[in-house]
């Protein structure tokens, strides 16, 4: 889980982006549909629709941004103009098996795809996702950008998690694992 102490660039950046992938699974493992829904405050944010929204992060990021593949279920089914955050609000109808199947699966389809594009180009390689005026990210940015949102996110979790049911800490316990590879 930790990053390399003095490892390549490409090294730090993924083992960066895997050290908070582990750390926000573990801020929302082992719940049920009530600790999923929980919300502090007046904020609509939950865990469970955290998973969510992260999962579709993941696929966005190395799928339509990486190559310009489209999104396939559940979110080419979403009808987003309608509900532009369906991601955070549709989780409130997925049990916590459904949710923690979708982020698991995906962070696993997430992984191959940039292992395979680091093979193929590294993380100077030009990616599908372009600007208006024609200029195209790097996988590099993608990676970045991707570390950006975990980061934000799992600060949220920690929170939730925390009015969940009091689990705090920065890291899980050593030997950690999912709930779903611990069966």
């Amino acid at each position: 889980m930790e990053p390399p102490l003095a490892g390549t660039e490409a090294e730090h950046l993924v083992g960066a982006l895997d050290r908070l992938r582990t750390t926000f699974r573990w801020k929302t493992d082992d719940l049920d549909s009530a600790g999923l829904q929980t919300r502090i405050g007046t904020s609509s944010l939950t865990l469970g629709g955290l998973l969510k929204h992260l999962a579709r992060a993941e696929d966005q990021m190395f799928s339509t941004k990486l190559s310009g593949a489209p999104l396939g279920p559940p979110w080419n089914a979403a009808d987003w103009h309608t509900d532009p955050d369906w991601d955070f609000n549709s989780a409130a109808d997925d049990t916590p098996e459904q949710l923690y199947a979708l982020w698991d699966d995906t962070v696993e389809r997430s992984r191959a795809r940039l292992d395979a594009a680091m093979a193929d180009g590294g993380l100077d390689q030009l990616v599908h996702l372009c600007w208006p005026d024609g200029r195209h990210a790097s996988l590099r940015r993608l990676v970045c950008d991707l570390i950006e949102e975990y980061g934000r996110h799992t600060g949220h979790a920690d929170l939730l998690r925390e009015a969940v049911d009091g689990l705090v800490g920065e890291d899980p316990p050593a030997g950690w694992r999912t709930r779903a590879t611990a069966d």
